[in-house]
């Protein structure tokens, strides 16, 4: 509305806009920011294509409706609160009064540019008979506000009002994630489909089908029985993973463009690029953006911002022979970043009690819904604080790594027969001598999740014996051989080491192990 601004200046005589003259300039002129969202759901909804002629000429007669009706309620309430003295229109109406005038008549001529073909004859109607009202009823009584209209981005509240789309925005994707800034992500599925689906004449069958499709794969290309001409309905702001199609950043353009002859203000809207845009590319929005008369353009290149707060819905990294958990990633995290998947608010776990050596102890084990663990937690009947401290932070670190994707199978065969004290027989039938707290925990995780036992080190065997208790016989040449009872004559009754767990031998009225040279207590 420039002819509207250069009478402001006069008024205001070209001085400079402090504080204080902002606040007096919003009284003299009473603007107002009236808009709507959900544009891009509710032609989905009809089944009209955004980027379409039909499409844009359905948005031109809303918007067309809203601020014409938004200039006849103001003009209503003008005449409402006139008095004899100042009358009801806004302050600075009466220096402004032709060039407003003159404003309301554009906006009213803007409505012959609509396609009568592409709208229904109540609505085009309707268009058409609000900026007559309006334009009578403010030249009787004028307005009480100088402009009524604004389109917003709606981002957070449109999401609160349960809304496919935001502000004039086509939908972003069909599935989506929307990062929190608490953490985390949430899914975001658009809840039009099935409504453009039978409104374009599918059945229940054919749209379940369709709808299934669509929340495996995040897209309709491909989707059963949907006909060819019908995907441009579904067309989004970004290519979907898994598909080919998306709105040309023209389609952005040209829609604003039919919107911005019925509004009093700018457009916020995002002209979404996709990543491989150049510079020329950019600098032909602007271009192109000045020539159809809008008056606010702003672009957004995928991929720009290492973190974006909505993206597309990822591909679906399959769960691996390692066991590891299916990893989802969003479109717009590379697969050479580390992405962290984390458990659900309330999860299930699993609490195991163990002894080693003489050590008692609890592993808590949180899981995905799909039941592999996602943290750990380890709790030691006997400890100290920097043994506490120390356990406490091994615990977080494998917690990470196995929310950021790390197979379980690596982490057991890396930390698997580790050996340091305390160590010994742990009386679970199925790991037998354990020659740490890591070995024990990690063996049976393995065990637990995988169903797997780790291989032991080079050199090492793992024996199984008729309790089904795990012993080691070195085989390393130079180094002394585990001691059995079949290697020591005379030996067969005497007991095994509490330490390393070989058979010990007679030592006066004791026993004593070669192996380690613990005793049994003898002095």
């Amino acid at each position: 509305m420039d002819i509207l601004i250069t009478a402001q200046e006069i008024i205001v005589d070209n001085a400079s806009y402090p504080t204080e003259r902002i606040t007096q300039n919003s009284h003299d002129f009473r603007p107002l920011g009236l808009g709507y969202a959900n544009l891009g759901a509710l032609l989905m909804s009809n089944g009209l294509p955004y980027d379409s002629d039909a499409g844009r000429d359905f948005a031109g007669a809303l918007t067309a409706i809203l601020c014409g009706e938004a200039y006849l309620q103001s003009a209503r309430i003008a005449e409402a609160l006139a008095t004899p003295e100042t009358g009801g229109a806004f302050p600075g109406f009466a220096l402004n009064r032709e060039p407003m005038l003159d404003v309301i008549r554009m906006h009213r001529a803007a409505v012959n540019n609509l396609n009568p073909k592409n709208l229904s004859e109540p609505v085009a109607a309707a268009a058409r008979q609000c900026w007559d009202e309006a334009l009578e009823a403010g030249a009787r009584h004028g307005y009480r506000n100088a402009q009524v209209t604004v389109l917003a981005p709606t981002g957070t509240i449109g999401f609160m009002m349960d809304c496919d789309t935001t502000g004039i925005e086509p939908d972003l994707a069909l599935v989506k994630h929307k990062k929190l800034v608490g953490g985390g992500l949430i899914k975001i599925v658009n809840q039009s489909v099935d409504k453009a689906l039978l409104r374009l004449g599918y059945s229940t069958q054919q749209t379940h089908d369709i709808l299934a499709f669509v929340d495996a794969t995040g897209t309709v290309e491909g989707a059963p029985h949907l006909k060819p001409e019908h995907l441009a309905v579904f067309d989004c702001s970004f290519k979907p993973a898994n598909g080919t199609r998306s709105i040309h950043y023209s389609g952005h353009l040209k829609m604003m463009a039919a919107a911005q002859p019925f509004l009093s203000g700018a457009i916020s809207k995002t002209v979404n690029l996709p990543e491989n845009t150049t510079v020329d590319e950019i600098a032909q929005v602007y271009l192109d953006g000045w020539k159809l008369g809008l008056k606010a353009v702003a672009v957004y290149r995928d991929g720009s911002k290492k973190v974006q707060p909505l993206s597309a819905a990822g591909k679906t990294v399959e769960k691996a022979a390692t066991g590891a958990p299916p990893l989802e990633v969003p479109a717009s995290v590379p697969m050479n970043r580390p992405y962290r998947r984390r458990l659900p608010e309330e999860r299930q776990s699993i609490t195991h009690k163990f002894k080693v050596g003489g050590h008692e102890g609890y592993i808590t084990v949180g899981m995905y819904e799909d039941g592999q663990p996602g943290e750990i937690f380890v709790t030691m009947a006997k400890e100290g604080s920097t043994i506490s401290g120390l356990m406490d932070s091994f615990a977080t670190a494998i917690s990470l790594a196995l929310q950021h994707g790390v197979p379980l199978r690596l982490l057991v065969d890396k930390f698997s027969h580790t050996r340091f004290e305390p160590s010994g027989w742990s009386g679970n039938a199925e790991i037998g001598y354990a020659k740490s707290i890591m070995d024990y925990l990690f063996r049976w995780m393995g065990l637990k999740f995988l169903d797997h036992t780790p291989p032991a080190p080079k050199g090492v065997e793992d024996v199984h014996g008729e309790r089904g208790e795990a012993r080691e016989q070195l085989e390393t040449a130079g180094q002394i051989p585990l001691i059995t009872a079949s290697s020591v004559s005379g030996a067969i009754d005497a007991p095994a080491c509490h330490n390393c767990g070989s058979i010990m031998v007679p030592n006066g009225s004791c026993y004593k192990c070669v192996n380690c040279g613990e005793t049994s207590g003898c002095s």
